[in-house]
């Protein structure tokens, strides 16, 4: 199984189910739709699509795998290939075979589906591996990834897989330091100075890659390299964001760069700046108590409708992973008294 958290973006559209065997009323296919979901749709699929994830979690993955059949059907069968692969999953655990080569086969076949080195190791699929179309899509997922990777700048591919790991590695020991030594003890300290100093080596090598080559789209750097990009750059300061926030919109409009990433940015930049954020991906944390919240948010009623155009899932699955529940009112009221005690400084 594979979990996208923020910066797993939900923009790679997919076909209809190829005409593969399926389970009676499990698996049905429909007539492909053109046209572009709308807000209300993308947000009732991110619903459904959390709905399923929770099932998961829980074990109960017959659940979990007709929730995701209700969330495709909002789209009319159009997803993305992430998605599709959970619910493979999902329907594997369940032990509905055909189900999980249903959705397995469509990622494979679509050619939206690279991670060989996942798919292989993946626990979750292991009752399929008796069947002879699980050779089959092993076959195509990696002939997918050598398509991929065929004219890939591999050397700066390696650069950027080392920046990934210099940027993400110290950033995902943060808790585990918090927790050992305390939030204001000297060792964090040092770890975040540590943090600090690998960004700073890091963005020089970043601003000369996009300075030269402009913001360069997974068919040249791979979905790593691309999404190594925009971590930098979110790490940078102010004026390096705002440089290279225009450049990083014309990638999206291209397609070399995702909506959902370009979506963070903006909030980190508007909170700089004294404004408020628009999708509400900024979490702040209470110096005092240690308690996070999100950070101040312009319209915050309307705020799952402007995420589900850029392809984020709702705030109160995203709040979640602090283990935060949404509160539109409360939010509302913590963010009143913030500026009132501003006011009295």
């Amino acid at each position: 199984m594979k979990k996208t958290i923020l910066l797993l973006a939900l923009a790679i559209a997919i076909s209809a189910c190829k005409n593969q065997q399926k389970e009676t009323n499990e698996n049905t296919t429909e007539k492909r739709v053109e046209k572009e979901p709308s807000p209300e749709e993308m947000a009732m699929y991110n619903g459904l699509k959390s709905e399923a994830w929770n099932f998961y979690d829980e074990k109960e993955y017959l659940k979990s795998a007709r929730k995701y059949n209700e969330a495709f059907k909002v789209l009319g069968e159009k997803s993305n290939s992430t998605d599709r692969y959970n619910a493979a999953c999902s329907w594997a655990l369940a032990n509905k075979v055909d189900s999980s080569f249903v959705q397995l086969l469509n990622v494979a076949n679509e050619g939206n589906y690279i991670n060989y080195d996942h798919i292989t190791t993946d626990s979750d699929l292991n009752n399929l591996h008796d069947d002879q179309r699980w050779d089959e899509v092993l076959t195509q997922v990696k002939a997918n990834k050598e398509k991929a990777e065929a004219n890939l700048d591999k050397p700066l591919v390696a650069t950027l897989d080392t920046i990934f790991k210099d940027d993400q590695g110290l950033r995902r020991q943060i808790s585990e330091v918090e927790a050992e030594y305390g939030r204001d003890s000297k060792e964090m300290k040092a770890h975040w100075a540590t943090i600090t100093e690998k960004d700073s080596i890091n963005l020089i090598k970043i601003q000369e890659i996009l300075d030269e080559r402009g913001w360069l789209g997974t068919d040249v750097i791979g979905r790593r390299g691309n999404s190594t990009l925009f971590l930098v750059i979110q790490h940078a300061d102010l004026e390096v964001q705002e440089k290279y926030l225009p450049m990083m919109r014309e990638a999206v409009e291209k397609g070399n760069a995702q909506a959902s990433s370009l979506a963070l940015l903006e909030d980190r930049v508007a909170l700089r700046k004294g404004e408020k954020q628009i999708y509400g991906s900024q979490i702040g944390r209470d110096q005092e108590t240690g308690e996070f919240y999100v950070s101040a948010l312009i319209d915050p009623e309307n705020v799952d409708e402007r995420r589900a155009k850029v392809g984020l899932g709702s705030i109160a699955d995203y709040v979640s992973n602090w283990d935060m529940t949404w509160d539109v009112e409360k939010h509302k009221e913590r963010m009143a008294n913030m500026e009132n005690e501003d006011k009295m400084k």
